[in-house]
């Protein structure tokens, strides 16, 4: 294994990324019901939620005011945010079932490679398990996330990277502790919902749990979005601080990553860690 570590890697690192990705994207090719499992979850949240904003409006086909927007777009949102930190969770988590790790990294490709490709799958995976929410969304409620403006844009970036870092911490679990961890993939986000300030303002948590709530990117994320579609006006000081907190988590998160990535090799761990 140690070829894979010392002397210089043979051939591009985009090359070797996107052998990755193809690896994952051949697995989609010839599976539809792979692809209705991406689409599943983030569909039937806004179906659901697309109901509740109908009846809190009080009026039949009205869903297009203020409040059922804020909670339509906290909901496709924060699907965002989720999606992309489980695309790269389970893609890992598909390399530790099929026991390919140990294959992997007797090959040229280096420790970031594997991220890169892991957040291209991300992104891939988010794209295609969001795109017909938000299309539902509008349909169904007449809610056009877009009406956010090309601020949007910044959003779903800041939100892809929180869930990155959080896929990295729990990447790095997974080495540390092996199978053990697995279930992490699925749950950690939903423990953080409650202080992201998703469908409500931080000031709403109490006194001791805001300063909490404003460590988290998405927070400002989210303050962001209610400010932008209730009054109009982009929240640059929120957009800002979300940008720095992805930043410092981003770094945390790759340093954990970095640091549960070498103990494994040396333990040899990457060629039976899903034992």
């Amino acid at each position: 294994m140690g070829s894979a570590f010392h002397g210089r890697p043979q051939g591009s690192p985009t090359r070797r990324i996107w052998g990755l990705m193809f690896r994952h994207l051949a697995l989609y090719r010839r599976s539809w019901p792979r692809l209705l499992e991406l689409m599943y979850w983030p569909v039937l949240q806004m179906v659901v939620w697309g109901f509740i904003t109908a009846y809190l409006a009080g009026v039949q086909g009205n869903t297009a005011s203020v409040a059922a927007g804020v909670l339509l777009g906290g909901v496709l949102l924060w699907e965002v945010t989720l999606r992309s930190q489980m695309g790269f969770a389970i893609s890992f988590l598909e390399e530790v079932w099929s026991r390919n790790l140990g294959h992997l990294f007797v090959s040229p490709l280096r420790p970031w490679e594997l991220v890169a490709g892991l957040a291209a799958m991300s992104v891939l995976r988010t794209v295609a398990a969001v795109a017909p929410a938000m299309v539902l969304a509008f349909f169904l409620y007449g809610f056009g996330v877009w009406t956010l403006g090309p601020v949007l844009v910044a959003y779903v970036f800041a939100l892809m990277a929180m869930g990155w870092a959080v896929a990295l911490a729990v990447t790095a679990l997974i080495l540390r502790h092996g199978a053990g961890a697995e279930a992490l993939a699925w749950g950690v986000m939903f423990g953080i919902a409650p202080f992201a300030a998703v469908f409500y303002p931080v000031a709403i948590l109490p006194g001791w749990l805001q300063p909490v709530a404003l460590a988290i990117p998405a927070a400002h994320v989210f303050e962001g979005m209610r400010a932008a579609l209730v009054g109009g006006a982009i929240a640059w000081y929120h957009l800002v601080w979300a940008v720095v907190l992805d930043v410092v988590w981003m770094g945390v998160a790759a340093w954990i990553f970095l640091a549960q990535f070498h103990a494994a090799r040396v333990r040899g761990a990457l060629l039976n860690i899903g034992e």
